[in-house]
């Protein structure tokens, strides 16, 4: 099935209504500088990988994630690893995590979360600078995300719990760090930017799969709310 054409989305989308910013890094419909293209991320082997070759030759949603340790980013990714590669591959569009951890740390995030869609590491968060995402909280009026099972109180235990008797007492990347997500290619031009406010404001999954014409995928089976 042909993938319609994605036109160049002019804002970020967000929760509520935001006051005007300056933006720190680049907006949509903006190619996406060279020297950022040239920064390299690694896969789960070490090797290293230019972040604009990722969709240099084809259409890509790019995730950026908080930390590999954040509950909120692990039930997040376990909705993204639902999406069937067929459901892509008809759309002609590929998915793409990053993280901001050791290389070390993909292959158990990996079996951790069921993801088998493609994922890197940005160890030095140089990408997550130039591309202008948030380091802290944001306070924000938006409500709870549809992908996340967890309250803050058992979310945060369990990261703790797997920080403390993992090999490497470690929170696999910087804490406060924020992400993003990203439409970007072929080539190196920005159809889509949303930057993550705090850890709840993840971009609902449809919502992004629609702009680039993946059909609805159904997160809904799946336990409630745990609450402890």
């Amino acid at each position: 099935m042909a993938a319609p054409a994605l036109a160049p989305i002019t804002r970020q989308v967000s929760g509520r209504t935001a006051a005007a910013r300056i933006p720190s890094g680049p907006e949509p419909g903006q190619p996406l500088a060279a020297a950022v293209a040239e920064l390299p991320v690694l896969d789960a082997s070490g090797r290293r990988v230019p972040f604009g070759a990722l969709f240099r030759e084809r259409r890509a949603i790019v995730v950026f994630v908080r930390h590999f340790l954040c509950y909120t980013c692990k039930e997040y990714v376990e909705d993204l690893a639902k999406i069937p590669k067929s459901f892509l591959q008809e759309a002609s569009v590929t998915l793409i995590v990053i993280g901001q951890s050791s290389y070390h740390h993909i292959e158990p995030f990996c079996k951790l979360t069921g993801y088998r869609h493609e994922i890197y590491v940005d160890p030095e968060r140089e990408i997550y600078k130039r591309l202008g995402m948030k380091r802290g909280e944001e306070i924000t009026s938006a409500g709870q995300s549809p992908h996340i099972k967890s309250n803050i109180l058992s979310g945060s235990f369990r990261s703790l719990w797997r920080a403390v008797t993992g090999p490497l007492f470690d929170f696999q990347g910087d804490p406060v760090q924020q992400g993003g997500t990203l439409i970007l290619g072929p080539g190196h031009y920005i159809h889509f930017i949303h930057r993550d406010r705090n850890r709840l404001d993840h971009k609902p999954i449809n919502s992004i799969l629609q702009l680039v014409g993946v059909q609805h995928v159904d997160f809904t089976s799946r336990p409630s709310v745990i609450h402890v």
